[in-house]
């Protein structure tokens, strides 16, 4: 009879036993649910975190929900922050480390129209081009400075009409959104000319996973098992994107925001080149050294940081 129930209980599905042992954390992304996040939506759909051992919480980010802010409060165990951001939280005094480098490509770029005669770098010399406020102008301005331009920076808001009535010469977007929103506009991309940061020397990898220090002495095994959950997420939204996609769709209706479902598709297959750049699930969750050493050091020339911490001291990598 002991031999039948053990055999019984050995084909039960893993999740039969949800709620012991499992270990309650919490995890914001740093924006309103869409497919950037797709990969924490699903492992927490498929029962991925639980079979780590987590029972996961994901509280919604957004405008008026700063991730660090939750992060340092202790309100949330794990954070998704911009890298660019997070050194900057850290030389204010926060002890937060990344554990994985989510994106490792950036998406940031200035689009432009060809009809205006824009196809070099110098061509935008003395132009009018939009720029994001905050970490988003790091980027542009370092940019500016490489190629010696002098143009005239117009403050951008989220929405890309200033760019497409003539406004600006110049816009920035992000590959997996503004730049989709243009192309939807009507505007063929062989009829853009586009300034990925990637492509001269700037990158700036920017979603990562963060924790603070702290927490990571006291629960490394926990930290660990949320990477390792999180990237198997990400390969399967990968794997199964309209899946994905339907996981993202039911979050962005249950928070009540609006969402196109192209959109999101999108999103989440642009998505794909920056989190997995070499094509390798081996280098996912990757933070480079040289990536780390760049964007800390365009931060120390702008003045918004003052010291450098040691790459070592950053970043503790788990395994995948």
């Amino acid at each position: 009879m002991a031999y039948i129930i053990t055999v019984l209980l050995l084909m039960l599905p893993f999740n039969a036993f949800a709620g012991t042992g499992l270990k309650k954390a919490s995890f914001i992304p740093q924006w309103i649910p869409q497919a950037q996040f797709a990969g924490y939506y699903v492992a927490h759909e498929k029962g991925i975190y639980k079979k780590y051992g987590i029972d996961l919480a994901i509280i919604q980010g957004g405008p008026d929900r700063p991730p660090a802010l939750f992060l340092k409060g202790k309100k949330a165990d794990f954070a998704a922050l911009w890298l660019s951001t997070a050194i900057q939280e850290r030389s204010q005094g926060v002890r937060l480390i990344n554990v994985a480098q989510i994106i490792q490509k950036s998406a940031l770029m200035l689009v432009a129209k060809k009809s205006s005669g824009i196809k070099t770098p110098a061509d935008l010399n003395g132009r009018k081009v939009g720029v994001w406020q905050g970490d988003f102008a790091i980027q542009p301005h370092a940019f500016f400075k490489r190629y010696n331009l002098n143009v005239k920076a117009i403050p951008q808001s989220y929405s890309m009409n200033l760019f497409l009535r003539g406004g600006v010469d110049a816009a920035s977007a992000m590959l997996y959104n503004e730049y989709h929103t243009i192309i939807n506009s009507g505007i063929n991309p062989d009829e853009l000319t586009v300034f990925s940061y990637h492509e001269h020397g700037l990158n700036f990898p920017e979603d990562g996973i963060y924790v603070l220090e702290d927490f990571f002495k006291k629960e490394p095994d926990l930290s660990c098992s949320f990477v390792k959950a999180s990237i198997e997420g990400w390969l399967y939204a990968f794997s199964h994107i309209d899946e994905a996609v339907d996981i993202v769709m039911k979050h962005i209706k249950q928070a009540k925001m609006p969402g196109n479902r192209m959109h999101q598709k999108w999103m989440l297959e642009s998505m794909k080149g920056l989190v997995m750049p070499a094509n390798d699930r081996n280098d996912m969750g990757l933070l480079r050294q040289a990536d780390y050493e760049l964007v800390s050091t365009e931060l120390k020339k702008a003045k918004l940081i003052n010291a450098i911490v040691p790459f070592e001291n950053f970043y503790k990598r788990c395994g995948n």
